[in-house]
């Protein structure tokens, strides 16, 4: 991959208003690559924007005509490698030493990169840690909050640092959850402003036809990175309800810790989402996740719920904040809870209702990238003070 100049790249013939520069530790290879896809989505939302020009720091990878990467190729190659790896957290979480060298390592780069790209009217940060190195010219910044960025806060001196970061410009932080807004708040409400923004999600999902039908094999999904805390007690819980074989669960997504996955349970690896959405999502009785990971708000519920999925969730804040228990899924802080929403919403009836509730509130709350889109670019001209350009 070639990095292509901001001041060269092919957005500047549509005149635009605003130079934003996004930074991201995840992008996907390509359009079967997993790993980072809602950046994709989202970087390919706001170059067709026709109020922003957007340079993209971030591992290289399928990016839209009207942005340009603006990594250079030394950059670009270690950002493959940290992607290989599984990227930042999971390399401290796995390797903590070798992963605090890669987070000092990423911090030099991106204050490397930020002092030589000045082309930019704001700064787009996804997670708070890539805020840490910026520079001290006053150019405002939008950072985008995910669950796991809440873990950061509890390092020693990492608030003082983020703050410093944050002072003498303007600063919306973004988390993706409203959970989150409060001890945000609490932590950068004097520096910052605060503001969720919900990710968006692609119409692919939105255009499903569901068909489940009495006498079919009940199919119950769970997409998940593989790892303890992301799975939870889903084997233990599920154990009695699937083994017998009258219902299938079907797991999907890397393996990212050492997991015996129990010879009862459909493990497929990693799936694209052309995969889910054409061959899983339309013949399944719903997604489950009992994860005790901090989450922020998943997209895949999202995308589940879009395609008129109910949802069977752990209870936590995270869950909550998407699921209407009762209305859209059901939330269960127990096995025998997790057992009668399996039950409940096997009737053919009670499903389809479920899952046209939750289509209805992703619509209606969550809308597409390009709905999302919108949000920042919303939130871009009131940090740069262009209302008017509205």
């Amino acid at each position: 991959m070639k990095a292509t100049p901001l001041r060269t790249h092919p957005a500047a013939r549509c005149r635009p208003l605003m130079r934003v520069l996004m930074v991201s530790t995840s992008y996907p290879r390509d359009a079967s690559d997993w790993r980072g896809i809602f950046m994709a989505y989202l970087a390919g939302a706001l170059a067709r924007a026709d109020q922003v020009q957007l340079a993209l720091w971030a591992p290289p990878g399928e990016l839209h005509a009207c942005a340009a990467f603006a990594t250079s190729p030394r950059e670009a190659d270690w950002l493959s490698g940290l992607m290989a790896r599984g990227g930042i957290s999971h390399w401290m979480r796995t390797q903590p030493l070798a992963g605090l060298a890669a987070a000092w390592r990423l911090l030099r780069l991106l204050r490397a990169a930020y002092r030589r790209l000045t082309d930019v009217d704001i700064y787009h940060i996804n997670w708070l840690q890539c805020a840490l190195p910026l520079p001290d010219n006053g150019k405002p910044a939008l950072i985008t909050v995910l669950g796991n960025d809440m873990k950061l806060l509890r390092l020693p001196l990492m608030r003082a640092a983020l703050r410093r970061a944050m002072r003498g410009r303007k600063v919306a932080i973004c988390p993706n959850a409203r959970w989150m807004d409060a001890p945000l708040r609490a932590a950068f409400g004097d520096v910052a402003t605060v503001i969720p923004v919900v990710f968006g999600i692609d119409p692919l999902w939105y255009a499903i036809e569901r068909d489940i039908r009495a006498g079919e094999p009940r199919r119950w999904l769970a997409v998940t990175r593989l790892t303890a805390n992301k799975l939870g007690p889903l084997f233990e819980w599920s154990e009695p309800l699937f083994r017998d074989g009258a219902r299938e669960l079907h797991l999907f997504g890397p393996m990212q810790e050492n997991i015996a996955v129990p010879a009862w349970v459909h493990y497929h690896g990693s799936a694209t989402p052309e995969q889910l959405a054409g061959e899983w999502f339309p013949r399944a009785h719903g997604l489950v996740t009992l994860s005790r990971h901090a989450e922020g708000r998943p997209q895949v519920m999202l995308e589940a719920m879009a395609a008129g999925l109910p949802i069977v969730a752990s209870r936590m804040p995270a869950h909550a904040d998407i699921v209407a228990d009762g209305v859209t899924g059901a939330l269960c802080d127990s096995a025998a809870a997790y057992a009668d929403a399996l039950r409940a919403l096997e009737d053919i009836g009670t499903n389809r209702r479920f899952g046209a509730a939750a289509r209805a509130w992703a619509a209606r709350e969550i809308g597409t990238w390009d709905d999302c889109a919108g949000r920042y670019v919303d939130i871009y001209r009131r940090l740069l003070g262009r209302d008017a350009d509205a």
